[in-house]
């Protein structure tokens, strides 16, 4: 098991920010899909989770292929690409899912509350209405760089594994 969580200040400082790390962390999602599928096949699994204040990479499975899953995840990460086609299609569906959230009483009841007792949090509104004024490639692409020249990493493996 192998769990890193790749911290920056940068994704809490506007709710702008906020929803270019969550196009950003879908896009390497769906670039990932098509080579790590020979991982999931070999019973190798691994997660990409927005998390609040970075990127949370989880891999788990058999110890003597995990690093070269993990490794092709930092290698998409580091060089993070993508087509207008597939920025069009993420950032449509990340307009349903804010969509979905909204519409339910009980996740919009979640997201007031943690807005009232977490300091510098971001409404799930305020990302709504920033997402529907629209996103541009070269926004996510300044963003993406700034992420990654900004990073703080947390780690832990647990296993069969070296030092």
């Amino acid at each position: 098991y192998v769990r890193f969580h790749l911290i920056s200040p940068l994704i809490q400082q506007s709710a702008e920010n906020i929803i270019l790390f969550d196009t950003f962390v879908n896009i390497l999602s769906h670039n990932l899909g098509e080579p790590a599928y020979e991982a999931d096949v070999a019973q190798l699994e691994y997660k990409l989770v927005a998390g609040e204040y970075g990127l949370i990479i989880r891999v788990k499975g058999f110890n003597h292929k995990l690093p070269l899953l993990f490794q092709l995840i930092i290698d998409y990460l580091s060089d993070f690409s993508f087509t207008p086609a597939v920025f069009e299609m993420i950032t449509e569906q990340l307009k349903k899912t804010y969509y979905n959230i909204l519409i339910k009483p009980e996740t919009l009841a979640k997201d007031v509350r943690l807005l009232i007792l977490e300091h510098g949090r971001w409404s799930m509104i305020d990302k709504y209405q920033t997402l529907m004024k629209g996103l541009s490639i070269e926004a996510l692409s300044a963003f993406v760089t700034a992420f990654k020249s900004q990073l703080f990493v947390e780690g832990l493996v647990q296993g069969n594994f070296t030092s």
